[in-house]
């Protein structure tokens, strides 16, 4: 019988099966690979393009993460320079501005986590509940756009607003009577241009995520929790939240697992030598050190470290999401 069941298959043929109980069943032919393949080679096709990405950008570098343990020379190669084990690590955990860096990071990271996640989703719920096509659209279209502009074009913006001689803000400060205020060089004012323009520039596209999440909502919920007479608050607090929280909950643990990229080319744009106590952080610092002064080694270090803190971030956040929220993790 299963000589026969295999012919049946190699021939295309659909092959029998007997269950336990007596029932015979028809069992549909596995395809050859190879015909699998050619009959979706566009689909293929395309599968491949990210699949050599992954391979040439992320899984052959790993060969040179060894570079890390090591006194790298170019003129040596990977494999002829000294191994020197943890000493690159050593050297970025005893540097005098290891603390004030690690500080500067994770204030933010964490900080625009906290302004750009809630703007986000009330921009999104905002969007959602407007009835008005055209002002929605219009709303939509003027969020997404900073976006897709580059830092640098958004430091001529913020330069147009804030510079202390020609900058919009300060004169209207100069029309109240006040004093201009030198906001990119001023120690005090410098993280709230960060983390505000950093909300400014990317809440629109974090909110399609959210707008997309609250499109699956049942209609029905608003319909009858309006019938009971829920305004349109009690409708957000009870219905739209409750609704979008596993969304919420990935969307935050996916920015836990970079809570060290605070964004390099936009303090790469920001910060100078003036605000360096307050804008210096790692990614700037192992420009400076590591590739300006060809460090290669222990900007590798520094990297790893920043991986491995990462992957343990993620997994430590979805561990504890899970334990609290049923259905909310990753993996």
């Amino acid at each position: 019988m299963r000589k026969k069941d295999s012919a049946e298959r190699a021939a295309g043929q659909p092959a029998t099966k007997v269950l336990k109980d007596g029932t015979t069943i028809l069992v549909a032919p596995k395809p050859a690979l190879k015909k699998e393949i050619l009959r979706h080679k566009d689909v293929y096709l395309l599968l491949l393009i990210p699949f050599v990405y992954y391979i040439v950008f992320k899984y052959v570098p790993i060969f040179n993460a060894q570079i890390a343990f090591k006194d790298f020379r170019a003129r040596d190669g990977v494999l002829g320079s000294a191994w020197i084990g943890f000493q690159n690590f050593t050297d970025f955990f005893s540097s005098f501005y290891f603390w004030e860096l690690l500080r500067n990071t994770l204030m933010y990271s964490i900080g625009k986590i906290l302004i750009s996640l809630p703007v986000s989703i009330i921009l999104a719920i905002a969007i959602y509940e407007c009835t008005h096509y055209a002002l929605r659209k219009t709303v939509q279209t003027l969020a997404y756009l900073p976006h897709f502009l580059s830092w640098v074009i958004m430091y001529g913006v913020l330069f147009a607003l804030l510079s202390p001689s020609s900058g919009i803000l300060n004169d209207i400060i100069k029309l109240f009577g006040g004093q201009p205020v030198d906001f990119l060089s001023s120690v005090k004012a410098f993280p709230w241009v960060v983390l505000l323009s950093d909300a400014w520039k990317e809440m629109g596209w974090s909110a399609i995520i959210f707008i997309a999440a609250l499109m699956n909502i049942d209609v029905t919920l608003f319909e009858a929790a309006m019938v009971e007479g829920a305004n349109s608050w009690q409708r957000v607090r009870y219905i739209t939240f409750p609704s979008i929280k596993p969304v919420i909950v990935t969307v935050l643990l996916l920015k836990i697992g970079t809570i060290l990229d605070a964004g390099f080319n936009q303090m790469y744009m920001l910060y100078s030598p003036q605000v360096y106590s307050v804008g210096d952080i790692i990614d700037t610092w192992v420009y400076r050190q590591g590739l300006l002064q060809f460090e290669f080694g222990l900007a590798t270090a520094v990297g790893l470290f920043k991986g491995v803190i990462g992957m343990l971030l993620v997994v430590f956040s979805n561990k504890l999401v899970s334990k609290f929220s049923e259905g909310s993790s990753l993996f």
